[in-house]
């Protein structure tokens, strides 16, 4: 079954529909691929692009705009619907807006007219809704790309997609999308920054909304840049002009309305549980949230999601100064919103997934990004290069469960985060590179087996395809037909 590759997290709409807010009606998505407030407007990185980047990692181009997906032969995808957090922005000085906004503008290319919007925003859910139905406006429409037809369709379960998949034809294509939030705050939490403000009826009740979708969400990403009254997040903003307003809650626990709140998302006593993707929950959630699926949910078998993430290189949690696997160490980038070795084992054990993030901010240590510079242009050499640093994601999570007697290629998958406020990876601006991104893992997978096959448990030598193909798609595809 050829499924391209799939994304386990991306934000397709985020540049589109923030662009929507500049035209009248607003929230339209635009059948017209010209037109920048339409899902299919293609705008690929430029040279000029491509060295603003590199220079101050700005990415104004568009990464997974449906047009793209599809010149990637992308045939399954899930998305991360967004409410934009009001935090990112600073408040009117005499009716002149703040340096923030020009920082978020360039870092995200929103447009204005949508952070004038996010800053009068005094309901995420409703946002939430409204992108959501900025997607239904052209599901099923099709368009003419590279002289083939293409539509995509949200589904509901797997077998929506098993359906997809064999109605298409040579000339005929479905994008299959599934959902997922980003941000606990979606159910309207977290609005101001300094005191708590959620109405615990009515954030379940829209808990209760989401679940009755028509098209469920597999996850939600229960923390994100900002304290949501749910639980403590993970420093994830370096700017610092921003990173004051991250501090309330920062590294705090599960709250009480956030215990209420994943309870909630985990019942699955009508079928439509929601799973909670761990990326951004600072190390004290994630511990409490281990321990609550260690014990009140042992006999459910749920399944742990870190939907766009990278190692660290650390032992554990609570023995966060111990080194894992020596010589690895200094491949990863020493943050606490990277995940510890103890956690590689947990999702593995809990048949959940590991989507490696495509951002060079969170992937490689510093010396290892310098190291994966070229100074002079050769697009194969900076793929070589580059792509390592992908695989090194990939063989750490190996050895530490092939260490604890466990399949190691299991969890491993692609969470891009492209065309969330990403820095990506030079060479791998959009999906169309994956393409260049298999073909030298592969060539790493190959050089890794040639030296370290026969140090790997039995079970787990398996062929530099077989590997390949499991990060690009297989693990994913195995994950979404368990749990959707």
């Amino acid at each position: 079954m050829d499924t391209g590759y799939i994304d386990l997290h991306c934000h397709p709409s985020l540049k589109p529909y923030s662009k929507s807010f500049k035209y009248n009606p607003t929230k339209q998505n635009a059948l017209d691929p010209n037109r920048k407030n339409s899902i299919w407007h293609y705008s690929p990185p430029n040279f000029l692009e491509k060295f603003v980047n590199r220079l101050v990692t700005l990415t104004k181009f568009t990464q997974t705009d449906l047009t793209a997906l599809a010149k990637a032969k992308t045939k399954i995808v899930i998305v991360a619907l967004y409410p934009f957090e009001k935090h990112f922005f600073g408040k009117e000085v005499i009716g002149i807006k703040g340096v923030t906004d020009v920082l978020v503008n360039l870092a995200a290319s929103i447009s204005q007219s949508r952070i004038d919007n996010i800053r009068s925003n005094e309901n995420y859910y409703e946002d939430l809704v409204d992108e959501y139905n900025y997607y239904l406006q052209l599901h099923n429409q099709v368009q003419k790309i590279d002289g083939k037809i293409y539509t995509y369709r949200i589904v509901t379960s797997f077998q929506d997609i098993k359906a997809n998949l064999s109605l298409e034809t040579e000339s005929k294509k479905i994008i299959n999308i599934i959902l997922s939030i980003e941000g606990g705050h979606s159910f309207n939490t977290g609005l101001v920054m300094r005191k708590n403000t959620a109405n615990k009826n009515e954030v379940l009740k829209n808990v209760l909304a989401v679940k009755n979708w028509k098209h469920r969400p597999l996850f939600l990403t229960l923390a994100h840049h900002f304290y949501n009254e749910l639980c403590g997040h993970a420093r994830s903003i370096s700017i610092s002009l921003l990173k004051k307003n991250q501090n309330r809650g920062l590294n705090s626990g599960i709250t009480e309305l956030g215990y209420a709140v994943i309870k909630l998302l985990l019942d699955n006593s009508e079928g439509k549980r929601i799973l909670i993707d761990i990326k951004h929950m600072s190390t004290a959630s994630r511990k409490a949230y281990y321990k609550l699926i260690d014990t009140k949910y042992d006999a459910e078998n749920i399944p742990i999601i870190a939907s766009h993430a990278a190692c660290n290189g650390k032992h554990s949690i609570v023995q966060w100064d111990k080194v894992g696997i020596k010589n690895h160490r200094e491949w990863f980038a020493d943050i606490d919103i990277n995940f510890y070795d103890s956690e590689l084992i947990h999702i593995a054990k809990s048949n959940g997934i590991f989507g490696i993030q495509l951002d060079e901010r969170r992937i490689g240590s510093k010396k290892e990004i310098n190291n994966s510079k070229i100074y002079i242009p050769n697009k194969r050499k900076q793929l070589k290069k580059k792509s390592l640093l992908v695989w090194r994601q990939v063989v750490h999570i190996a050895e530490v469960l092939d260490e604890q007697n466990l399949f190691c290629w299991g969890i491993q998958s692609i969470g891009s985060d492209f065309d969330g406020i990403v820095n990506p990876i030079n060479g791998l601006w959009t999906a169309e590179n994956i393409k260049d991104l298999a073909e030298e893992m592969y060539n790493h997978a190959k050089a890794y087996l040639s030296k370290n096959l026969n140090n790997l448990n039995e079970f787990n030598r398996i062929s530099a395809e077989s590997i390949v193909a499991r990060v690009m798609s297989e693990n994913a595809m195995l994950f979404i037909k368990r749990n959707y």
